[in-house]
């Protein structure tokens, strides 16, 4: 049976159930409530987090709020108890080194493999950000600016200082940044360069699976599709995000006809087998380029990241098939 527990970092002591109320000061204002909730309740699974928010457990100055709320300075946060599933858990989180594209004393972009989450949470028991920090105990802050899923390799935003993490949110937020993505899709790519705009909608599957589909009730999703070349029944395309809505890529080309190569969600089954077969086993996607300004210094960055060798192989055995 699970115990409940008080949501309180480090806390040893067994102690009853109770709400906490949390003063917000300056160092935690800008951030999402779900991304202070997560760090303020260690251990606890995110699902419960999100739960708690829906139902209303969650308040900010005695009012509902959403997951995506940004906390102001002054706010008064309540927290209700929240479930462990075991108290005093040991979870061992293995320190990892990830190729660094760019680092400076408030922010490091490194370059993802596929296959690693992000973040722990949703069957995950760990991710880069938990990896970075046990590799790095020294640092006293590092967040993640954004996110690629699991199986989306390539550049990633930590920062590493609380005034570069609000800049960078602001930044991606406005639209201020410039994202490119490389994508090998199924099919014959007409367009060089197509602008596709649906709306998406996210939404649970019966067993709890997060899926989003094209949705007139969704919100607006912009990705700008440029052709990089064609293989006969493949093209690998350039993918630039104008928002950054969840999985907005790979649905936004799985709903036009193209779905990418290996994508569980949204592709083809028997082509991802069939890909598997051949040796690459995960989706290609890949987060290849980025430019914006330095969140603190204004210096203009363009950083990049070369497509990984398995993604390289497959365009090769493409390129010599008749």
């Amino acid at each position: 049976m699970p115990l409940f527990v008080m949501c309180k970092p480090h806390d040893s002591q067994r102690l009853p159930p109770q709400v906490r109320m949390i003063r917000i000061d300056e160092s935690h204002a800008g951030q999402r409530i779900d991304n202070f909730l997560l760090r303020e309740c260690k251990g606890v699974p995110k699902s419960h987090i999100y739960k708690a928010i829906r139902g209303g457990e969650v308040r900010v100055n005695k009012g509902r709020i959403s997951s995506d709320y940004r906390l102001e300075n002054g706010d008064m946060v309540r927290v209700p108890p929240l479930r462990l599933p075991e108290r005093d858990a040991p979870r061992h989180v293995p320190a990892a080194v990830f190729p660094v594209v760019f680092e400076d004393e408030h922010l490091m972009v490194i370059d993802k493999p596929a296959g690693v989450a992000v973040h722990g949470g949703s069957g995950v028991s760990f991710g880069v950000i938990e990896q970075l920090r046990a590799a790095r105990p020294q640092e006293r802050f590092l967040e993640l600016a954004h996110r690629l899923d699991r199986e989306t390799s390539g550049l990633l935003i930590i920062a590493k200082r609380r005034a570069a993490l609000v800049e960078l949110h602001d930044m991606f937020r406005e639209i201020r940044a410039r994202k490119f993505y490389l994508a090998l899709v199924q099919g014959d790519w007409v367009n060089d360069r197509q602008h596709i705009r649906f709306p998406l909608l996210r939404w649970l599957t019966a067993n709890g699976e997060r899926r989003v589909r094209v949705d007139n009730e969704g919100k607006s999703a912009h990705t700008i599709i440029t052709l990089q070349r064609r293989f006969g029944r493949f093209s690998l395309l350039q993918a630039e995000l104008k928002t950054g809505r969840t999985h907005q890529i790979r649905v936004h080309l799985a709903h036009s006809g193209f779905p990418i190569v290996g994508d569980e969600k949204y592709g083809d089954d028997a082509l991802r087998e069939q890909f598997a077969r051949q040796g690459f086993k995960r989706m290609f996607l890949h987060s290849g380029r980025l430019e914006f300004d330095h969140p603190v210094t204004g210096q203009p960055l363009v950083l990049e990241a070369p497509l990984p060798p398995e993604c390289r192989a497959v365009l090769d055995r493409l390129e010599k098939q008749p």
